[in-house]
């Protein structure tokens, strides 16, 4: 198993390899993902995107909870956050299956 990590441009020349389409295109294309994925989760919105991965916006309740560094009890208020689940695929990939 590698725990190597991917940039964006490693995914760019990757996409470029595999479609034989111009870089400045998948750049385009990346950026264009990037953009309506924000605008989704911004606006609560689920996105599936099939064999890939569903990004969805949560609830979180407000909490008690302690300071790590002091141990103090707190308050952790309420608030909104991005769950990313990945498709079946994705995970027996990582199971090696």
């Amino acid at each position: 198993m590698s725990n190597a990590t991917w940039s964006k441009s490693d995914l760019r020349n990757a996409l470029v390899e595999r479609s034989g389409l111009p870089a400045g295109m998948v750049d385009g294309v990346l950026n264009a993902l990037a953009s309506v994925v924000t605008e989704q989760v911004a606006n609560g919105t689920k996105l599936q995107i099939p064999g890939l991965f569903t990004v969805d916006v949560v609830e979180r309740a407000a909490r008690s909870g302690r300071n790590p560094s002091t141990g103090e009890a707190m308050q952790i208020p309420a608030r909104r956050a991005v769950k990313v689940t990945a498709s079946s695929g994705l995970k027996r990939a990582a199971a090696g299956s």
